[in-house]
């Protein structure tokens, strides 16, 4: 869970947390955090996965219409 950057030769402090930034980002770091901050009901986690399941297939069913009308 730890990061780790370690310093190239040249790099300033500014890349260096640029490159932390990025990292947390890649890892998902605060996404993480964030959802085990507090407890989810099991009903509750259900229906945020039912939720983004039916808003991505919302998406691929516009993304298919929109490239059958091209």
């Amino acid at each position: 869970m730890s990061i780790i950057i370690k310093a190239q030769p040249g790099d300033s402090t500014d890349q260096m947390i640029k490159n932390f930034k990025k990292r947390v980002l890649q890892d998902q770091l605060l996404t993480e955090l964030k959802e085990k901050e507090f407890h989810k009901k099991p009903s509750v986690l259900k229906k945020e996965r039912l939720s983004e399941f039916k808003r991505l297939k919302n998406r691929r069913k516009k993304l298919k219409w929109l490239k059958l009308r091209q």
